[in-house]
């Protein structure tokens, strides 16, 4: 007797829990009180992608850029460092993908730099074409570790500003050697979405040239979509050491767009990497701003470089294009600055978030951009209940059909189990998906499978003349190891799944192995239980079944 007293407890805390987690999931959950939101579970069963409405995109990180990119910076410091030393070169650049050439003003030049490369540049080699050059090329293995660096910083990188942003259960994880897929489930605003993604956002600060007399011959403003024609015109003018970048405006009233150009040193006095935080502020005229921290070192460049260049404008650049200009008046300490323009507070909040998350080490390109509309997912969501259903209300006829009184009870664990698996979607938080709706719809299936074993059994035995209860026992002790066995099979197919599946295939073998591990209980347990009670009441002479 004790048995069952202790299997029904098992059952009814089985049931209660399973609503508990449950109730997030519903309506209801926003009328509860405050102290169940507090001391119980607030978080239920979260809609996959193809349920409220997505984002989904494939994007390829340009590795090779990310090469160049590295290379262009050594560059630089090879420049500053041969400067220091004092050693005389007449120019440093990258000359492909992978090379720095040096020319020397004059041949005995080679072994003070050659000198000073080793020891702070071991991952290049030198060689010399000619007795004043220098070719600097990066080491195969390098190269490849940089490819492979740029592709897992992409991937942190897009992490932390889709944390940021603020998007539910996002799914971010790279897809081959050079690949990132990422989905967004609920996005109200997808191109806002894709934007703060793309965005590579190296953020430098570079001077003018404003000594250079094609400083002068630039037009003051141009209509916005005539860069290129500027670009064309004035291109061919442009010192080696300078480029043309433009400084986008936007005319409040009539919302028209137009582009100053700027001569600027290509090469940038600071970079982004030295940023700390970056906020979005409003200033007197409600116009919004962000405000910068550098990290120590950047607060010390800064105050070196703008003491330096006091009455000298300095440009504010991401991704190549100014966002500022303004003029440095004096000294600037204490490590903060502004990045002002013409962006709305939304816009401002978005170049918050890249420089908090921090630069792409290479620019992205979208291969593949599906959207999927909420209505859409609304639309799966009914199918998949009324597909529910109707399994369900076929499954709960055919058994109380063909197993009478038995296959009412076979409909009362088919119904425990749907409870239970809900329960324990909603307690692990999982994300259910349109397949995760078709796991569900074949757990309702197999729910019976193990019951109709059973009644199977119990008939063969009370055709041997058994009475009932020995009858009913013997029933589930002959087809307890083929339950077992059959379930465990469907269970290793599941773990599969699984571990080798992706997004839907992962949300389908999460209910499917659920489901039949809570069938096992249910099935094994709670129609047992049942029969067990009906026999405590007296002895029973016929069995329905």
């Amino acid at each position: 007797m004790k048995p069952v007293q202790g299997r029904v407890i098992l059952l009814s805390l089985a049931v209660i829990l399973s609503v508990i987690l449950f109730i997030p999931s519903t309506p209801l959950f926003k009328h509860m009180p405050g102290w169940w939101k507090e001391y119980l579970p607030s978080k239920g069963i979260t809609l996959g992608l193809d349920l409220q409405g997505r984002i989904h995109l494939v994007l390829e990180v340009e590795s090779d850029r990310a090469v160049e990119i590295a290379i262009d910076r050594v560059a630089n410091n090879m420049a500053e460092l041969l400067t220091e030393k004092k050693v005389p070169v007449e120019s440093i650049k990258r000359t492909s993908p992978i090379k720095i050439t040096i020319t020397l003003p004059s041949p005995e030049g080679k072994v003070a730099v050659l000198k000073l490369t080793d020891d702070q540049f071991p991952t290049l080699t030198a060689n010399s074409p000619s007795d004043r050059v220098l070719v600097f090329s990066v080491k195969a293995d390098e190269a490849e570790r940089i490819k492979k660096q740029s592709v897992s910083q992409a991937l942190e990188t897009i992490r932390n500003r889709i944390d940021e942003f603020g998007v539910a259960e996002p799914l971010i994880q790279q897809q081959g050697l050079r690949q990132i897929v990422v989905q967004l489930p609920g996005v109200k605003d997808p191109g806002r979405a894709k934007a703060l993604i793309k965005n590579t956002a190296l953020l430098e600060f570079k001077m003018l040239d404003e000594d250079s007399p094609l400083a002068k011959d630039l037009p003051t403003r141009v209509p916005a979509g005539k860069e290129e024609e500027i670009l064309k015109s004035f291109g061919p003018k442009v010192p080696p050491e300078d480029e043309i970048l433009f400084e986008r405006a936007v005319d409040k009233e009539s919302g028209r767009v137009t582009k100053t150009p700027y001569l600027v040193k290509k090469r940038a006095v600071l970079t982004g990497d030295v940023l700390t935080d970056a906020r979005v502020s409003i200033g007197e005229f409600q116009n919004a701003y962000v405000s910068i921290n550098f990290d120590n070192t950047g607060a010390k460049l800064f105050e070196r470089i703008t003491a330096e260049n006091v009455k000298k404008r300095m440009a504010i650049i991401l991704d190549n294009t100014i966002y500022s200009a303004p003029v440095i008046q004096e000294r600037i300490g204490g490590g903060h600055a502004q990045i002002t323009g013409s962006f709305t507070t939304e816009e401002a909040n978005d170049l918050a978030i890249v420089l908090r998350a921090g630069a792409l080490p290479a620019p992205v390109k979208i291969l593949q951009d599906l959207t999927v509309g909420p209505s859409l997912g609304q639309d799966s969501i009914a199918k998949g209940i009324r597909s529910t259903l109707v399994a369900g209300i076929v499954v709960v006829v055919f058994m109380i059909v063909y197993y009478r009184m038995s296959g009412a009870i076979a409909d009362f664990a088919l119904m425990l189990n749907l409870v239970c698996l809900l329960g324990a979607l909603a307690g692990l938080n999982a994300t259910l998906t349109l397949p995760g709706i078709a796991g569900i719809i074949l757990t309702i299936g197999m729910g019976v499978d193990s019951n109709v074993l059973i009644f199977e059994r119990i008939r063969e035995e009370l055709r041997t003349g058994k009475p009932v209860r020995p009858a009913v026992d013997a029933g589930y002790d002959k087809a307890f190891l083929t339950i077992v066995d059959s379930h465990v099979t469907t269970l290793i197919t599941g773990f599969a799944l699984f571990l080798f599946g992706t997004g839907p295939i992962k949300g389908f073998a999460v209910t499917l192995c659920l489901g039949i591990a809570i069938n096992l209980f249910t099935a094994l347990v709670g129609t047992k239980v049942i029969f067990d009670l009906r026999n405590r009441s007296g002895k029973i002479e016929r069995l329905s079944i």
